[in-house]
């Protein structure tokens, strides 16, 4: 399996041949892992950690993603001595980031739903070089959604792109009209950077207008402009987002942030013992 390679690559990369320390005190037999939070959290990937060290012959318990959790133990591993001792610090590793991001993620929906109670929380794709598939799940355990998964899943136009095909401001509705008729099945998503002239006119073509570094005065009397330029328009807004997520919240569809993949590691630690 896919998910199986990657951690195939986290463990060898820690371990690629033998556990000198385990060979020299000669340490043998069955054993207990436990990882344990010495905060609140949110859990996140402990079911993917568990299908793969199942497979590795140990015998596992935990705390399910999406599941709130005091300080204590969040997972269990049971089996051979050599194993544990070989998996216990990437295991430990691994779920202090995904359950950090659950959590940030669970702290953001909650902020911005006090203000705004059908708003999204959704992610960008700046995850981790190898941890997407994770980082994503973590978010969604938190609450959140995924603004976008990879390049090839909608179109989001952006200045770069524009500048790049040498549209000029004012004609950027030539390059959506060019999308809108080859992918009429697929969400156009257009992205706006601050002070641009006759937003409106962008708001016209697109699905989903994405509103990067506005202020919250800004999207004040903006917002209102663009919804009556395209009632079924979903507005988006980007940008230094994230502790004053409920000051954005009012004036938004969707928040997309990536601050959640950033949050501190949670304070775990791991204890192993034999049986």
């Amino acid at each position: 399996m896919r998910l199986h390679r990657l951690f195939d690559l986290y463990f060898e990369e820690d371990c690629p041949y033998i556990d000198e320390t385990c060979e020299f005190l000669e340490i043998e037999g069955s054993g207990r892992m436990e990882i344990l939070s010495r905060e609140p959290g949110i859990a996140a990937c402990t079911e993917d950690l568990g299908e793969y060290l199942t497979c590795k012959g140990l015998k596992v318990h935990y705390i399910r993603s999406g599941e709130q959790f005091e300080p204590g133990r969040i997972f269990l591993a049971e089996g051979d001595l050599k194993k544990l001792f070989a998996y216990w610090r990437v295991s430990q590793t691994f779920l202090s980031i995904t359950c950090a991001i659950a959590t940030k993620t669970r702290e953001l929906v909650e902020k911005a739903r006090s203000v705004n109670p059908n708003v999204l929380i959704a992610t960008t794709r700046k995850t981790h070089p190898g941890m997407r598939y994770f980082e994503l799940k973590a978010v969604i355990a938190g609450g959140g959604a995924v603004h976008r998964n990879s390049l090839s899943d909608s179109i989001l136009v952006t200045p770069n792109h524009l500048r790049v095909l040498g549209v000029e401001v004012g004609k950027v509705e030539a390059a959506v009209e060019a999308i809108r008729s080859l992918r009429k099945k697929c969400m156009r998503h257009v992205e706006i950077e601050p002070n641009k002239e006759d937003v409106e006119r962008y708001a016209e073509y697109a699905d989903l207008l994405l509103l990067d570094h506005y202020s919250p005065e800004e999207l004040e009397t903006l917002v209102p402009r663009l919804k009556a330029a395209n009632p079924g328009l979903k507005v988006a807004i980007a940008g230094n987002v994230g502790e004053n997520v409920a000051d954005y919240a009012k004036y938004a569809d969707v928040i997309v942030t990536s601050a959640p993949y950033y949050a501190k590691p949670l304070d775990l630690t791991c204890r192993i013992e034999r049986v």
